[in-house]
This record gives structure tokens, C-alpha cells and sequence, in this order.
């Protein structure tokens, strides 16, 4: 027996969606999956990881879609989604690090979490890998808005109106954070590149 392979729009998706339709769930991840992917490779420089957020993104989506109040377009809920789970994702890696450093400190466990901090983008050529990892370890020390912002309009070359209605915030809220993240961003680099001279 063949499947139907029914094409939808966002209005009969969404309510395919809400009552649970398989095929509309696999369109939506087919349609949308590889720019979620490149989203997530923004925020955790590491092609595994990425797509477990990923992965973790679309089931959120299809738990919640019932939420969606469709107020925006749903490729921009999708987005918003993905952005939340890979800050959390960020969050909890940064919990097991400091978790692993107390239990170092007061020797509670003889063998601490042990918590990989790897570079693995694989869009970056491996000879600007080391230049890369820089500006991503200077990115990583950015407060979370400031860090969406810059990763999803530099990174993800996202137009500054998308990056408004992706966050749900003004336009001019994101220029602002944009000109506080490159001036935080220029100030990290610039200290690094200085010490690393004086090295």
C-alpha cells in the first residue's frame, strides 16, 4: 500500500499537526531540518550535538504545537523553538562543568563528569579552525540575548527583521544588542590577542 505523501500549507499543517498527523510532522521536518540543523551548528559548534537539539527541537514542536497561537509565521516559531533548546542545551553543559570542578575541589567523586569541550563545525576548512574556535570561545562569554542576536545574524546570516520576529522583540532591540555584542566581542579579542603577544 502506498503512503500518501500529502503536500500541505502552514495553515492545513499547523492543524494537521494539531491533531497529530505523521505526515505533516514529516513534512515539517523535511521542509525545515537542515536550516534547525545550521541553527543549532550557531550556537554548539559540533555536528552530534547539533542534531540531538535538533532532534529535541522538532519533538518540542510536536508536543506544543497545540501553543502555537499563530501570531507568526510557523517557520519563525520553528526557529524560536530551536534557539531556546540550544541556549538550553548551552546552559546545562555550563552546569555540568561547574558540578565537575566542585567535585574536583572537595573530592567527591574519584572520577569527575568528564565534559568534552570540542570544536568539530563542520563548515569551517581546518586551517581557520583555531582562528574559529577563538571567536566562538569569545562568543560563548556573551549574555544569552546578545549572543542569539550575533549568531543568528552573523552566523546564521539572518535579516535583522527575522531575527526580531524569531526573539519577539523590536527592531530596534536587536540593532542595539548587535552594536553591545561586537563591542563586548572586540573587547574579549582584543585581550586575547594582546596576552597571547605578550606570551
Amino acid at each position: 500500500m502506498q503512503v500518501s505523501t500529502a503536500i500541505f500549507n502552514d495553515h492545513e499543517q499547523i492543524n494537521a499537526l494539531k491533531k497529530g498527523c505523521q505526515i505533516a510532522f514529516s513534512q515539517l521536518v523535511e521542509t525545515h531540518q537542515e536550516r534547525v540543523i545550521n541553527t543549532c551548528l550557531g550556537f554548539v559548534p559540533n555536528m552530534e550535538d547539533a542534531e540531538d537539539i535538533c532532534q529535541e527541537a522538532f519533538i518540542e514542536i510536536f508536543r506544543s504545537i497545540s501553543k502555537f497561537r499563530g501570531d507568526a509565521k510557523l517557520s519563525t516559531w520553528i526557529y524560536r523553538v530551536a534557539v531556546t533548546k540550544s541556549l538550553d542545551h548551552l546552559k546545562a553543559k555550563k552546569r555540568k562543568k561547574r558540578i565537575s570542578f566542585l567535585q574536583s575541589l572537595v573530592g567527591v567523586d574519584d572520577k569527575p563528569i568528564e565534559v568534552k569541550d570540542e570544536f568539530n563545525h563542520p563548515g569551517v576548512a581546518l586551517e581557520n579552525k583555531e582562528r574559529t574556535k577563538i571567536l566562538y570561545a569569545a562568543i560563548d562569554q556573551l549574555p544569552d540575548n546578545q549572543r542569539t542576536v550575533y549568531t543568528l545574524t552573523k552566523i546564521e546570516d539572518m535579516p535583522y527583521k527575522e531575527v526580531a520576529a524569531v526573539l519577539e522583540i523590536t527592531l530596534s532591540a536587536v540593532e542595539s544588542l548587535m552594536f553591545r555584542a561586537k563591542k563586548n566581542l572586540q573587547k574579549t579579542l582584543r585581550t586575547y590577542y594582546e596576552k597571547e603577544m605578550i606570551n
